[in-house]
């Protein structure tokens, strides 16, 4: 195997794998810009992945089967909303500390989606899952084509939402809401600004998101459920916010820079290259904190309010 075909084999698996994560942080992203982090992404993710599978699973030989993908993007979607509602109500309105409501969120979700998933299924099936959707023409692109333009709709849709998430909020009232309400809320408060209902939205829409991205792993990449699907994603997605300074398209680089380093230890197993996978495994998550680490002053950039509940009433 030359190089070239090398790299192209680890673009190959290593494109659709950050399709979740950039999904997942990207709805991180809004939260964050928000004034709160979410723990609980990775237990939201679970819940999508597990409601995105059901309908998929139980409609296989029924007159709904056409449309068991649909229904269960829409439930991943809606479970989404509901957790980021839940997550708002017990931050935002009774300002709990948002890390141990994170912690707190993420075992509740991944606790009852493991639950009911061996309640009504038992064990792992596969199940159609999304088709790919060659574009005209562009897939047939030599290199390019079948790396970018031979993917599912969901992944479509994620690499759209990079330029729409920066356009919406950084060109758009609700955008300059969102980044007011977590870089000073006393001042957007003094300006009219309704900094929990802003937060609320802010939540339900990283809700939102964090549960497409849970579909997108059960129906888009696995093709399946099991306890382990979103296996520490979800965390991953917050480390690539503050990696990607809160930036979609740098969040977007973060997510391809770790599926990437993903794949590629992946790509030495399947080689058999003498080397312990142990250390492979541990490549990706080991480049995040490197990156991280070496990326000084990032954190400091970030939203000034992150993390601090806001009370209008309290004397500053």
């Amino acid at each position: 195997m030359n190089i070239l075909t090398f790299v192209v084999n680890v673009l190959s698996i290593g494109i659709p794998f950050s399709v979740a994560l950039l999904l997942a942080s990207t709805g991180e992203m809004f939260n964050q810009r928000a004034g709160v982090f979410n723990l609980g992404c990775e237990g939201i993710m679970s819940m999508g992945a597990f409601l995105a599978f059901m309908p998929a699973h139980l409609l296989q030989n029924t007159s709904l089967a056409p449309y068991a993908n649909l229904i269960g993007i829409a439930a991943a979607i809606a479970i989404g909303a509901l957790f980021g509602l839940l997550f708002a109500l017990v931050t935002v309105t009774f300002r709990a500390p948002q890390g141990i409501a994170g912690i707190g969120l993420h075992m509740f979700g991944w606790g009852v989606a493991g639950t009911l998933f061996r309640y009504f299924v038992g064990g792992v099936t596969g199940v159609p899952g999304l088709k790919n959707l060659p574009i005209p023409l562009l897939s047939r692109i030599p290199i390019i084509g079948p790396l970018l333009f031979n993917l599912n709709g969901l992944a479509y849709a994620a690499f759209i939402l990079v330029p729409a998430s920066w356009y919406i909020l950084f060109k758009t009232p609700w955008g300059l809401k969102v980044r007011a309400v977590g870089t000073y809320p006393r001042a957007a408060d003094t300006m009219g600004v309704n900094v929990s209902r802003t937060r609320y939205q802010a939540l339900v829409a990283g809700g939102m998101l964090a549960g497409l991205a849970g579909a997108y792993l059960s129906l888009g990449q696995a093709k399946m459920f099991a306890d382990d699907i979103v296996a520490g994603r979800g965390f991953i997605a917050v480390a690539l916010v503050y990696f990607g300074r809160w930036n979609p398209y740098l969040i977007l680089g973060g997510s391809l820079l770790f599926s990437v380093a993903q794949s590629f230890q992946l790509a030495i197993q399947v080689l058999g290259i003498r080397f312990p996978y142990e250390f492979a495994v541990m490549l990706p998550y080991v480049l995040v904190i490197v990156v991280l680490a070496l990326t000084p002053g990032s954190v400091t950039r970030g939203p000034a309010e992150l993390g601090k509940p806001f009370d209008r009433e309290k004397r500053v």
